[in-house]
């Protein structure tokens, strides 16, 4: 008896990619810039936050589920969520990380000695808003904040793991 043969259901990329940029959103509105001194976050923000098509975050995130979508689901189904929570949580920390090092390279590549460009995404470039000392420092901000960002005190994200991380951004 021959197995009645299914026709994979489709694909919503747009419903896949709006949930988790809605994810990303929430989380660079949420680390970045927050404690950081001497106005430097006001500047980070600008930079990073209310713009962008935020692909590479989303490239990352479906590397993950490429890679990792089984073995996530095989620990929820044996009840080990925290096992889940914990590479979730990574995946959207590296996701983040990838886009604040691509922000620093556009504040870095706008400045006057580079491009020297004025606008981005329709609005002044970072050095533009806040002075060419303020971008290059919150420039190098985020990209500091990229690997702090993959560093947390979280113990769902085993040290191994955060060291993994960083040398693979490290690399890249």
């Amino acid at each position: 008896m021959m197995a009645a043969h299914r026709t994979p259901a489709a694909f919503d990329l747009a419903g896949w990619s709006r949930r988790h940029l809605d994810e990303v959103e929430r989380a660079l509105g949420n680390w970045v810039g927050d404690g950081a001194p001497a106005g430097l976050g006001e500047a980070m923000r600008y930079a990073v936050l209310d713009g962008g098509k935020r692909l590479r975050p989303l490239l990352v995130l479906a590397a993950f589920e490429a890679v990792h979508g089984e073995a996530v689901a095989a620990g929820a189904a044996d009840g080990n969520a925290a096992l889940r929570a914990g590479m979730q949580a990574a995946a959207l920390r590296a996701a983040c990380a990838v886009e604040l090092i691509h922000a620093y390279s556009l504040v870095h590549d706008d400045m006057p000695c580079m491009d020297n460009d004025v606008l981005r995404r329709g609005k002044p470039t970072v050095h533009v808003q806040f002075g060419e000392a303020q971008a290059l420092l919150a420039g190098d901000a985020l990209q500091a904040f990229a690997f702090e960002l993959l560093t947390p005190e979280d113990e769902r994200i085993p040290p191994a793991v955060q060291a993994t991380l960083c040398r693979q951004l490290a690399r890249a």
